[in-house]
């Protein structure tokens, strides 16, 4: 696998995530010490969907993300482009209609979705800023974004212990519970090389979004980016 701040390669990501999809839900809740479920509960309060609404789940993997949308009465599309996790997602819900999609060329029809909204997915699209503008283009005219992905802690020693648990600590615990525990070395990499919270709300604006904004989740591990169309 190459380095990801170098070279991102679609198929390999593909694969990497077919690799890893059956216990990808297993190894990011052990990863996280649990708080990725708090962090997908955010997303959830983000979008606020409910009856009527169309939500596209962009990077959904095996749907975990998906699954609250249709329990509060949405309708929601996962989407990913590994075939692994969407398998995965299917035999868990057969209920929800797993569509297999690239992100930079999504298979929907412009204004399509009241929302869109991606979950620790965007920095493996391997042009992000394309990616924003397609799910731009699907979104309907004054519909929302909600990204929630990997960013900077905002203080600078947290920092620094956060970035040696990621580049140490991460690899070695997935080793222990991850199917395929070589491709957390380059997840961790690409969380490292990504976008600090501004950054990632200059790319939203730039591909078009409107009114960009963010939060810190757990002291800045993760942000929750908002926009409009």
């Amino acid at each position: 696998m190459a380095r990801a701040e170098l070279d991102k390669q679609p198929t390999d990501v593909r694969r990497m995530f077919d690799a890893v999809a059956r216990r990808y839900d297993v190894t990011n809740d052990v990863l996280s010490l649990g708080q990725d479920r708090r962090w997908r509960q955010d997303v959830i309060e983000a979008v606020d969907a409910g009856w009527g609404d169309l939500v596209l789940d962009l990077a959904a993997g095996t749907g975990t993300s998906s699954q609250p949308f249709a329990d509060r009465g949405a309708t929601v599309v996962p989407c990913d482009f590994s075939l692994g996790m969407l398998r995965v997602g299917k035999q868990a819900r057969p209920d929800l209609p797993f569509t297999a999609g690239d992100g930079t060329r999504l298979p929907f029809a412009d204004d399509t979705f009241d929302a869109v909204t991606i979950s620790f997915g965007l920095r493996n699209i391997v042009d992000p800023l394309a990616g924003l503008r397609e799910m731009r283009r699907v979104t309907k005219p004054g519909g929302r974004l909600v990204v929630c992905e990997f960013s900077h802690p905002t203080n600078a020693a947290f920092r620094t212990v956060y970035l040696e648990y990621l580049m140490k600590a991460l690899p070695t615990i997935a080793r222990a519970v991850s199917s395929a525990p070589d491709a957390y070395v380059y997840l961790a990499e690409s969380i490292r090389a990504w976008p600090d919270q501004r950054g990632l709300a200059d790319l939203v604006a730039e591909a078009g979004w409107q009114r960009p904004e963010w939060r810190d989740l757990s002291a800045g591990i993760v942000a929750l980016h908002r926009a409009t169309k």
